[in-house]
């Protein structure tokens, strides 16, 4: 066995916590072992979100990622089972701190009518290891109801798995 794969084995892994925190609240918390500035390039660059974001064990791909990173920038992400029938979340960023906050509205555009969203991640590094909090703040109890209800959570961190290895193999 080689020393890379005994020290995989033996590395901790790290939980992604999900906690309710009210009828429209939902906070996600994860730890990484990185570096806060490749954890959040990895969260802002196109190439890099291409590596990542859509849960590749569920079969859902992420077709086209847009990203202008800067206060008042938008971005939109189109993904799916199938690009033919691909959704996409967009929004805009109200909020650029590089390696350390981002701040953005969503909008699930199929379902528009349900409202914005706002999202703020806070990257705190400590001792080479990136903390990750998201505060997701939805439009409604309902429509976080819905999130739910739609086996989000399960693709999370499905998808956060994913950028823990994105994040092993950049270093």
């Amino acid at each position: 066995m080689n020393a890379a794969r005994r020290e995989n084995e033996t590395a901790p892994v790290n939980r992604t916590v999900v906690e309710r925190r009210s009828d429209r609240e939902l906070v996600i918390t994860r730890t990484f072992n990185g570096p806060a500035r490749i954890v959040f390039d990895a969260w802002t660059k196109p190439e890099l979100l291409k590596r990542w974001w859509a849960p590749k064990s569920l079969g859902v791909t992420l077709f086209s990622c847009d990203v202008d990173l800067r206060v008042g920038g938008s971005y939109r992400f189109v993904f799916g089972h199938d690009e033919a029938r691909s959704m996409a979340f967009s929004g805009t960023y109200t909020e650029v701190a590089p390696h350390t906050r981002l701040a953005f509205t969503q909008i699930f555009e199929p379902m528009r009518a349900a409202g914005e969203g706002l999202i703020t991640v806070a990257f705190d590094e400590q001792e080479g290891k990136t903390q990750v909090v998201s505060h997701e703040l939805y439009p409604s109890k309902q429509v976080l109801d819905g999130a739910i209800e739609s086996g989000m959570e399960g693709g999370m961190r499905a998808t956060l798995d994913q950028l823990e290895e994105l994040i092993a193999a950049l270093q």
